[in-house]
């Protein structure tokens, strides 16, 4: 729910309302239902709402707490507010809303900074207090919100999308050489806290930064999930597991159902999404509303999985919507979705989340997705090979998955990038995978794999994209498979269990007592995009003008004769993951260029 942003002064100046209302506005797509402004001291708010809980103006942002001196601006949703207000009410306090936000705010006046630990949701927030000026800057543990922040020596501005700091004006908007990097070779992945722009970083994940009132900053991670295996679990069954499992998601979804305005389910017809609409439908939810997303097929590639999803919509009595693309709304689709992205993002699966999620808010404002469980349960192929002997090691494991994963070696990296935009350093991307396989609390290689890629990959492209592409269309996504007791339930299994079967074994398993066996014993399916599988037509011709146009060229980014080669065979060249190495540049530029961001690289 919502858009925030902000913007804190460290030279005793007053703060810039303006800019931090025109930061607010760019988010009117995020929280279309109203809009506030406030400022006092050294700090200024902005915020869009997204009506979700308390529809009453008690509940709009910023919301000031005048007898406990405390104002907020937040992005999120937290799902046991109820009984963190009926805990807090038993404290004293009083509360003059009936929501999530005011219980924000008391919690914080009652526990500290600490607050955070008592929360299930998610969430992006600034808490700022206004006897002492000190702001407190935080996110949920698994990242599924997002907050972005750039500084100079006079002020630090935040919000809840990179865009928006880019409306407020001021930001370095050269190209970050390292981040660069990541996002060739660790498949358009930019790990927290770098963007691919110089003068703005996020907050990593389970993070909070506090900007005390000296203007020193103090930055601490809450949480981290532990990926050791616990000894009072050691005489668990398979049985026990798939239990544990189920149990644990069953309660992660009747969490995601508190809202004061309808829920639906995005329906994929995969394991994930359908087990989401089982537990939902066993949770007593009638006439679920439900939607599936299919596109025309082109070239022989299948452009939609009704056939799953109807087979799950049928057995739980579900309101289902099959929305149906046709190729015309593609190519607009496309632009529509690249300026939604915070980042550029090269899935091919924005498309579709942004097409279903403007159809979908058609009909509600709040839905549960799958999106996750292939990270937090290894699902996906290169799983199985970590747990190979020669990747018991650190540097076995790290061999192994840059084969697995990485678009591209440093030399490749070399190959495409002009001489003077290597990040210098011998190889960034690298050196990231290693020193993260490399910290305590990981001892297998699967492991090691699984929390990268639970902390760092699911954050920064599906978890960003469900984000970017429901928030484009006032429409808020929640992910019971990053419920943090589920995530960290699932952290200390056997990576034995989870990669059996195929990938997800424990979870597949456990399934069975809820979804129909055909759903769980499918062929691994996807988001099918068909006419962005191969760049042809208008699709060809979007990226050979962004390649080519004057503000790549004053970029400078790509070598030339490396640009030529991929337009001379634009579905030629594809990465491990099966991704186009021509559209990876061609949708950076892109990117760069309908977010209006024009001059030479760093």
């Amino acid at each position: 729910m919502c858009g925030a942003a902000g913007e804190v002064r460290l030279d005793n100046q007053a703060p810039d309302v303006a800019a931090v209302a025109a930061m607010a506005e760019t988010m009117e797509p995020r929280g279309p239902d109203g809009s506030g402004v406030w400022s006092q001291g050294r700090v200024a708010l902005g915020h869009r709402r997204l009506k979700i809980i308390d529809l009453t103006p008690a509940g709009a942002q910023p919301m000031v707490d005048a007898e406990l001196g405390l104002t907020i601006a937040w992005n999120g949703c937290i799902y046991n507010y109820e009984a963190l207000r009926d805990e807090l009410a038993g404290h004293g306090y009083r509360f003059f809303s009936h929501s999530d936000t005011e219980v924000l705010l008391k919690a914080y006046h009652h526990w500290g900074d600490r607050f955070v630990d008592r929360l299930y949701g998610m969430f992006a927030f600034a808490i700022t207090e206004r006897d002492s000026g000190r702001v407190l800057l935080g996110r949920d543990r698994l990242g599924i919100k997002p907050l972005y922040i750039s500084e100079d020596s006079h002020r630090i501005r935040f919000a809840s999308s990179l865009p928006a700091l880019l409306a407020g004006g001021g930001v370095d908007t050269r190209i970050d050489p390292i981040a660069l990097h990541h996002y060739l070779t660790f498949h358009s992945v930019v790990p927290a806290p770098r963007t691919i722009l110089c003068g703005v970083r996020k907050l990593s994940p389970g993070t909070l930064l506090a900007i005390e009132p000296d203007g020193k900053r103090r930055e601490i991670t809450y949480w981290a999930p532990d990926f050791s295996r616990r000894a009072d679990r050691s005489d668990w069954s398979e049985r026990d597991w798939e239990d544990a499992v189920l149990d644990s998601l069953r309660a992660a979804v009747k969490r995601r159902l508190v809202a004061d305005v309808p829920v639906g389910c995005l329906l994929s017809g995969g394991v994930d999404s359908s087990l989401i609409v089982g537990l939902l439908a066993e949770a007593g939810q009638q006439g679920l509303s439900t939607f599936s997303i299919g596109f025309e097929s082109v070239g022989g590639v299948k452009g939609d999985e009704f056939v799953y999803s109807d087979i799950v919509a049928e057995r739980f009595g579900t309101d289902h919507h099959q929305i149906r693309i046709d190729t015309a709304r593609m190519l607009p689709a496309l632009q529509g979705a690249i300026g939604a992205m915070s980042e550029p993002m090269v899935s091919h699966d924005c498309v579709a989340f942004y097409l279903l999620s403007q159809e979908v808010a058609k009909h509600v404002k709040v839905v549960q997705s799958g999106q996750g469980a292939d990270e937090v349960f290894a699902g996906y192929h290169w799983y199985p090979p970590m747990a190979e002997p020669d990747a018991a090691s650190v540097d076995g494991s790290v061999a192994r998955y840059r084969g697995a994963f990485f678009d591209r070696d440093h030399d490749g990296v070399a190959a495409l990038l002009a001489d003077d935009r290597l990040s210098g350093r011998e190889d960034p991307s690298l050196s990231f995978v290693a020193e993260h396989f490399a910290q305590p609390g990981a001892q297998t290689g699967v492991d090691r794999a699984l929390r990268l890629d639970t902390t760092v990959m699911l954050v920064d492209d599906p978890v960003k994209r469900v984000d970017n592409m429901t928030m484009a269309w006032g429409l808020e996504g929640r992910v019971p498979f990053l419920d943090h007791d589920l995530v960290e339930l699932a952290a200390t299994c056997p990576p034995e269990l989870k990669t059996a079967h195929g990938g997800k074994g424990v979870l597949k398993e456990a399934a069975r007592q809820v979804i129909p066996a055909e759903v769980i014993d499918r062929p691994k399916g996807y988001f099918p995009v068909p006419a962005l599988t191969h760049l042809e037509g208008p699709y060809l011709e979007m990226v050979r003008d962004a390649l080519y146009a004057p503000a790549a060229k004053e970029r400078g980014l790509f070598r030339p004769e490396a640009v030529e080669r991929l337009l001379a065979d634009p579905n030629g060249r594809l990465t491990p993951l099966r991704g186009n190495e021509l559209w990876q540049i061609g949708l950076l530029e892109l990117w760069l260029q309908q977010h209006g961001i024009t001059g030479p690289a760093a």
